[in-house]
């Protein structure tokens, strides 16, 4: 006969076993990822199916680009976009917290979400370039997202970009300066427009700006810290520059904020908390949280 002791350890185990299997049942899936090029990105075939590497949350070595998207709820979704783009200095991708964390926050709004995961042009041993294939993952995230706007009960015409640092700079590239010529066409996808309908930057980094299509840009707001050496002389220059070409544009600087802020989990300043609600306000005030219909949102201009 086993001694007490052994019986009660042994049924210790079971218990823990059992919740611990309990709780793995109770997390709720992982969200699914789509490949922007299922055959792999142009300039990167040989490297298609490599992994990535993953280091505290931190994503590196992308060869294919894709999107991980995050549904907003349907009791109220309400058809709104956005892709956002994770900063990481083009080393890496914040891929949690100026990823995931972003995408719930526009999905509290209504706001169906897609994170994106590009190359990177600083990872090591890296020969990708920001400008050309960086930023091509974002044109060809735009244009997917557009071409499978049905799919996710999303409108194509309330499609948006959000980018953190390293990633406001890909925006900025793709919504404010026009698109490098094209080697042509590979699918139907290539086809449609890349341009977003508005857009959001995020302390994002000087590469972009001066825009050199600001004419043709679509609404922004821009957040940065007011100590932020690096990112808030671009994110007020870009600023100044919609506003003087008639760009419908919302600037918000904060007191005494350094650089990567996130969605205001880190640093315990209130007006960083609430940084992501004044960005919820400004999706309401254009008219991008309600179908279109037949009212364009506000700053759009009349086709």
């Amino acid at each position: 006969m086993k001694p007490v002791s052994g019986i009660l350890h042994a049924a210790c185990c079971a218990v823990l076993a059992l919740a611990g299997a309990a709780a793995l049942a109770q997390q709720p899936p992982a969200p699914p990822s789509v490949q922007l090029w299922p055959g792999g990105a142009p300039g990167s075939e040989k490297r298609h199916g490599e992994p990535e590497k993953i280091e505290n949350s931190y994503v590196s070595n992308v060869h294919d680009p894709s999107l991980t998207v995050m549904k907003a709820d349907p009791r109220h979704a309400n058809g709104a976009a956005v892709i956002v783009v994770p900063g990481g200095g083009h080393r890496m991708l914040v891929f949690q917290n100026e990823g995931v964390l972003a995408a719930k926050n526009l999905n509290r709004v209504g706001v169906t979400a897609f994170v994106l995961k590009y190359r990177l042009a600083r990872d090591q041993g890296s020969a990708y370039s920001i400008e050309h294939d960086a930023a091509s993952d974002l044109r060809r995230a735009v244009r997917w997202v557009r071409a499978h706007a049905a799919d996710y009960g999303v409108d194509p015409q309330r499609i948006g970009v959000m980018g953190f640092s390293a990633g406001g700079e890909l925006v900025s590239l793709v919504a404010d300066n026009p698109e490098p010529a094209s080697s042509g066409r590979r699918d139907a996808v290539d086809r449609l427009s890349a341009r977003p309908d508005f857009q959001v930057l995020v302390y994002p980094g000087p590469l972009g700006v001066p825009a050199q299509d600001v004419k043709n840009a679509p609404p922004a707001f821009l957040v940065a810290g007011s100590r932020d050496t690096c990112c808030m002389p671009p994110t007020v220059a870009l600023y100044q520059q919609l506003v003087a070409a008639g760009v419908s544009a919302e600037l918000h600087l904060y007191a005494d904020t350094d650089h990567a802020f996130n969605v205001g989990q880190r640093g315990e300043r209130v007006s960083l908390q609430h940084w992501p609600d004044r960005l919820g306000d400004w999706l309401a005030d254009g008219g991008w949280l309600v179908p279109r219909g037949n009212r364009a949102p506000e700053g759009v201009p009349a086709p």
